[in-house]
């Protein structure tokens, strides 16, 4: 009974207020998830952004860790050891801006310095957050209400099938910019996962959302727009689901042939919201000029800015 969110503003005015808004949806499915909370939040570079002034293209790299972790010293070990990378230090965590083509050697580094540091997704315009506990104290430890952006896709979880950990948290992100967060539950996750691996994908969980999200990434790098490969992931996983994806371009949900798992839309001018329950968007400006309707099962639903 996880809660799943998707939050995509349109009119750049409440950009600013994208942290806020959020807090109020995952406060209102907190329930629904109580041992951990994640979060992607999508914001463009601004000007006066360090990291954005670099000839080379850069590549945010987002930490977390299960134990404590000294994120001053990962900063300060980063700058001497990368050059031209940029540290935000979050209170839980940590994001390394940096050349993309450093960004193996960083993620290969990190493994041999800081053991117990776990890269929690790539991107070029994403953060991600992942911690565990109760998710209104997740927001408030990372001050979730002050972050600004354009889009934001977040899970609340309630664990059944595997470990309540930082890595098991959703959103997963087989990709850089991409990410996936369920509610719901795979049947034939282990079948699939197998043929996955033979292929060469690799698993950091044993999650069976994870298999659905690295399906999705291996049918987009195969070519596939986003909405085929939200019906390849209909078509090889067997079970109920609502799945709401994140990408650089925009947001998608989808529900299982059954829709035995909720979720609810709201549509305005300004901005595009997805949630497990209704309450979750009571709270947004102008909810009552929104069109809000149930996404029908077996049915992409894809929206950009």
């Amino acid at each position: 009974m996880c809660g799943v969110i998707g939050l995509l503003i349109k009119d750049r005015d409440l950009e600013a207020h994208l942290g806020r808004m959020l807090v109020s949806m995952i406060a209102a499915l907190a329930e629904r998830g109580p041992d951990s909370s994640g979060i992607a939040v999508y914001s463009e570079a601004s000007e006066d952004d360090p990291s954005a002034l670099r000839a080379l293209p850069t590549l945010g790299i987002s930490l977390g860790s299960d134990e404590a972790v000294e994120w001053d010293d990962v900063a300060e070990w980063a700058s001497a050891n990368f050059d031209r990378s940029v540290t935000q230090v979050l209170d839980s965590g940590a994001r390394i801006d940096l050349p993309e083509t450093m960004a193996d050697a960083l993620v290969a580094s990190i493994d041999v310095t800081w053991p117990a540091v776990r890269v929690l997704g790539t991107g070029r315009v994403m953060t991600v957050v992942k911690d565990t506990g109760w998710p209104v104290d997740i927001c408030r430890r990372h001050r979730i209400a002050s972050w600004a952006g354009h889009m934001a896709i977040a899970h609340t979880r309630m664990a059944t099938e595997s470990a309540v950990t930082v890595l098991h948290s959703h959103p997963f992100v087989p990709g850089p910019d991409l990410c996936v967060v369920h509610n719901g539950s795979f049947s034939n996750h282990a079948s699939v996962r197998r043929h996955l691996q033979a292929e060469g994908v690799r698993f950091e969980t044993d999650n069976d959302s994870e298999v659905a999200a690295r399906l999705l990434a291996r049918r987009l790098a195969a070519g596939d727009e986003l909405d085929e490969a939200s019906r390849w992931v209909m078509k090889e996983m067997d079970g109920f689901f609502t799945l709401v994806v994140g990408t650089s371009t925009g947001m998608s949900v989808v529900r299982d042939a059954f829709a035995c798992k909720p979720a609810v839309v709201a549509e305005t001018g300004s901005y595009v919201a997805v949630a497990s329950e209704y309450r979750a968007l009571a709270e947004l400006p102008d909810i009552g000029e929104a069109r809000v309707f149930e996404p029908q099962p077996a049915e992409v639903y894809t929206w950009s800015r």
